[in-house]
Protein backbone atom coordinates (compact mmCIF):
# COMPACT_ATOMS: atom_id res chain seq x y z
CA UNK A 1 0.00 0.00 0.00
CA UNK A 2 1.45 3.59 -1.07
CA UNK A 3 2.24 6.19 1.31
CA UNK A 4 2.05 9.84 1.32
CA UNK A 5 5.28 11.48 2.56
CA UNK A 6 5.58 15.17 3.27
CA UNK A 7 9.31 16.49 4.48
CA UNK A 8 9.47 19.79 5.79
CA UNK A 9 12.72 22.13 6.48
CA UNK A 10 11.80 24.29 8.68
CA UNK A 11 13.24 28.24 8.48
CA UNK A 12 11.22 31.75 9.57
CA UNK A 13 11.94 33.28 6.26
CA UNK A 14 11.70 30.22 3.84
CA UNK A 15 10.22 26.65 4.92
CA UNK A 16 10.62 24.18 2.42
CA UNK A 17 8.09 21.45 2.04
CA UNK A 18 7.75 18.35 -0.57
CA UNK A 19 5.36 15.76 -0.46
CA UNK A 20 5.80 12.36 -2.36
CA UNK A 21 4.29 9.28 -2.62
CA UNK A 22 5.69 5.82 -2.16
CA UNK A 23 4.94 2.60 -3.54
CA UNK A 24 6.92 -0.30 -1.98
CA UNK A 25 8.22 -2.66 -4.65
CA UNK A 26 6.44 -5.45 -6.41
CA UNK A 27 8.53 -7.94 -5.84
CA UNK A 28 12.19 -8.59 -5.04
CA UNK A 29 13.97 -7.41 -8.09
CA UNK A 30 12.16 -4.25 -8.27
CA UNK A 31 12.09 -0.71 -7.04
CA UNK A 32 9.75 1.10 -4.94
CA UNK A 33 8.10 3.66 -6.87
CA UNK A 34 8.36 7.12 -5.80
CA UNK A 35 6.54 10.36 -7.28
CA UNK A 36 6.59 14.06 -6.66
CA UNK A 37 3.38 15.20 -5.72
CA UNK A 38 3.71 19.18 -4.62
CA UNK A 39 7.03 21.01 -3.28
CA UNK A 40 7.35 24.99 -3.00
CA UNK A 41 7.95 27.42 0.54
CA UNK A 42 6.39 28.92 2.97
CA UNK A 43 7.60 32.26 3.24
CA UNK A 44 7.82 35.08 5.88
CA UNK A 45 8.87 38.81 5.30
CA UNK A 46 11.63 40.18 8.02
CA UNK A 47 9.10 43.24 7.50
CA UNK A 48 6.52 41.43 9.54
CA UNK A 49 6.35 41.36 12.78
CA UNK A 50 7.81 38.03 14.48
CA UNK A 51 4.56 37.24 15.80
CA UNK A 52 2.90 37.30 11.75
CA UNK A 53 5.45 35.84 10.71
CA UNK A 54 4.75 32.54 12.95
CA UNK A 55 1.29 32.86 12.16
CA UNK A 56 1.72 32.71 8.75
CA UNK A 57 3.50 29.62 9.23
CA UNK A 58 0.75 27.96 11.37
CA UNK A 59 -1.96 29.09 9.13
CA UNK A 60 -0.06 27.75 6.09
CA UNK A 61 1.11 24.48 7.32
CA UNK A 62 -2.47 23.75 8.62
CA UNK A 63 -3.86 24.38 4.72
CA UNK A 64 -0.38 22.20 3.65
CA UNK A 65 -1.43 19.42 5.75
CA UNK A 66 -4.92 19.51 4.62
CA UNK A 67 -3.78 19.45 1.08
CA UNK A 68 -1.70 16.41 0.99
CA UNK A 69 -2.90 14.59 3.75
CA UNK A 70 0.65 12.82 4.81
CA UNK A 71 1.09 9.35 6.25
CA UNK A 72 4.54 10.83 7.04
CA UNK A 73 6.38 13.90 7.90
CA UNK A 74 9.99 14.11 7.79
CA UNK A 75 11.95 17.19 8.80
CA UNK A 76 15.45 18.21 9.47
CA UNK A 77 16.62 17.45 13.10
CA UNK A 78 17.60 20.96 14.42
CA UNK A 79 21.18 21.61 14.82
CA UNK A 80 22.97 24.73 15.46
CA UNK A 81 24.04 27.76 13.04
CA UNK A 82 25.21 31.17 14.17
CA UNK A 83 23.51 32.21 17.41
CA UNK A 84 20.96 34.62 16.00
CA UNK A 85 19.56 32.44 13.32
CA UNK A 86 19.39 29.12 15.90
CA UNK A 87 16.91 30.97 17.44
CA UNK A 88 14.73 32.42 14.92
CA UNK A 89 14.68 28.72 13.15
CA UNK A 90 13.63 27.16 16.47
CA UNK A 91 10.96 29.33 16.76
CA UNK A 92 9.48 28.30 13.52
CA UNK A 93 10.80 24.93 14.12
CA UNK A 94 8.28 25.34 17.46
CA UNK A 95 5.69 26.04 15.22
CA UNK A 96 5.96 23.54 13.14
CA UNK A 97 5.80 20.76 16.16
CA UNK A 98 2.84 22.24 17.45
CA UNK A 99 0.57 22.14 13.98
CA UNK A 100 2.06 18.13 13.70
CA UNK A 101 0.95 17.76 17.02
CA UNK A 102 -2.25 19.08 16.73
CA UNK A 103 -2.58 16.96 13.42
CA UNK A 104 -1.46 13.59 15.65
CA UNK A 105 1.66 13.55 13.57
CA UNK A 106 5.23 12.23 15.30
CA UNK A 107 7.64 13.70 12.88
CA UNK A 108 10.78 11.23 11.86
CA UNK A 109 13.83 13.22 12.37
CA UNK A 110 17.44 13.27 10.16
CA UNK A 111 20.40 15.58 10.34
CA UNK A 112 21.68 16.99 7.23
CA UNK A 113 24.27 14.13 7.04
CA UNK A 114 21.80 11.70 7.63
CA UNK A 115 20.14 13.03 4.79
CA UNK A 116 22.92 13.23 2.40
CA UNK A 117 24.05 9.72 3.39
CA UNK A 118 20.39 8.73 2.14
CA UNK A 119 19.91 10.15 -1.08
CA UNK A 120 23.88 10.50 -2.80
CA UNK A 121 25.64 7.04 -0.28
CA UNK A 122 28.24 10.22 1.16
CA UNK A 123 27.36 11.98 3.80
CA UNK A 124 29.59 15.50 3.13
CA UNK A 125 28.23 15.82 -0.28
CA UNK A 126 27.23 19.27 -1.45
CA UNK A 127 24.25 21.12 -2.49
CA UNK A 128 24.24 20.63 -5.80
CA UNK A 129 25.08 16.38 -5.17
CA UNK A 130 21.66 15.97 -3.26
CA UNK A 131 19.89 18.09 -5.74
CA UNK A 132 20.69 15.87 -8.71
CA UNK A 133 20.00 12.99 -6.83
CA UNK A 134 16.43 14.51 -5.86
CA UNK A 135 15.69 14.87 -9.20
CA UNK A 136 17.38 11.59 -10.31
CA UNK A 137 14.88 9.70 -7.42
CA UNK A 138 11.97 11.59 -8.42
CA UNK A 139 12.35 11.34 -12.56
CA UNK A 140 12.13 15.03 -12.85
CA UNK A 141 13.56 16.82 -15.26
CA UNK A 142 15.33 19.50 -13.84
CA UNK A 143 16.30 20.32 -9.87
CA UNK A 144 13.56 21.33 -8.09
CA UNK A 145 13.86 25.55 -7.28
CA UNK A 146 13.81 26.94 -4.77
CA UNK A 147 16.80 24.94 -2.70
CA UNK A 148 14.57 24.81 0.51
CA UNK A 149 11.83 23.01 -1.62
CA UNK A 150 15.01 20.52 -2.91
CA UNK A 151 16.17 20.05 0.38
CA UNK A 152 12.69 19.35 1.63
CA UNK A 153 12.44 16.51 -0.93
CA UNK A 154 15.10 14.85 -0.24
CA UNK A 155 13.95 14.96 3.31
CA UNK A 156 10.61 12.88 2.18
CA UNK A 157 12.95 10.36 -0.03
CA UNK A 158 15.20 9.68 2.95
CA UNK A 159 12.06 8.98 4.94
CA UNK A 160 11.10 6.64 1.96
CA UNK A 161 14.25 4.84 2.34
CA UNK A 162 12.94 3.72 6.22
CA UNK A 163 10.05 2.30 4.95
CA UNK A 164 12.02 0.08 2.46
CA UNK A 165 14.11 -1.57 5.06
Amino acid sequence: MGKRILGLDPGLATLGFGAISFSPPADARSAPSLVALDYGVIQTTAKQAMGDRLVTIYDDLHELLDHVQPDIVVIEKFFFYRMGNTILVAQARGVVMLVLGQYGHTAMEFTPAQVKQAITGYGNADKHQVQEAVARELNLSTIPRPDDAADALALAIAGSMQLDD
